[in-house]
């Protein structure tokens, strides 16, 4: 990579960076579909990997799970604890599980979504509509699949209690989360990676 190629990259990580911050700390971040909102936070880490690399991926969703952190820590609702090990909701706090969640399933966000868009791209020359559309569902799904499985990996009882006030049935409620919620966001974030990403390339091409 030449320098004037490297310095684009940086700008341009930086700028996705921004809109991630922005997107993660006001309600710009959400999508009313009418049954809930959609959280789109997730594209700028999908097309920052997708137009930059797997790493410069990595790096942006870093960015997201530090901006969740920093949100959950001094925004707090009533199960932040899952997401930050540094304050206590009631009687629920978080601890080390809590960064895990709030950084892992955020890093491997781009890194899913950059390989899923090549492979389809390597199985299917030429589609590359199809290709975004895959990296961007994949992406989202990444997301909320890891997220919820570690909450009730790490938080369980606790989750189920802040959340539903429920002792059983934990699991039911996450993957009622995953279809309900993580469903419809896969389907929003596939639709505006495939846009955004081919209007992104053809101005980079310019």
């Amino acid at each position: 990579m030449n320098i004037l190629n490297k310095t684009r990259s940086m700008v341009l990580a930086a700028v996705f960076a921004a809109i991630i911050v922005i997107l993660a700390l006001t309600p710009f971040g959400l999508i009313p579909l009418g049954f809930m909102n959609a959280t789109i936070i997730h594209v700028p880490v999908i097309i920052g990997a997708i137009v930059l690399g797997p790493k410069y991926g990595g790096f942006l969703g870093g960015i997201f799970g530090l901006a969740s952190l920093w949100k959950n820590t001094y925004m707090p609702n009533p199960t932040s604890f899952v997401f930050s090990p540094f304050i206590k909701v009631g009687e629920y706090g978080g601890n080390f599980g809590s960064l895990v969640i709030c950084m892992v399933p955020r890093i491997l966000i781009g890194i899913v979504a950059y390989y899923v868009f090549r492979g389809v791209l390597k199985i299917w020359k030429g589609k590359s509509k199809a290709a975004l559309a895959a990296a961007g569902a994949a992406g989202a799904l990444t997301n909320t699949l890891l997220v919820m499985n570690l909450i009730y990996l790490f938080f369980g009882k606790e989750y189920g209690m802040a959340a539903k006030g429920l002792t059983d049935g934990v699991y039911g409620v996450i993957i009622g989360i995953i279809f309900v919620q993580g469903v419809p966001e896969a389907i929003v974030s596939a639709i505006l990676t495939t846009a955004i990403t081919q209007a992104l390339f053809k101005v980079m091409k310019a």
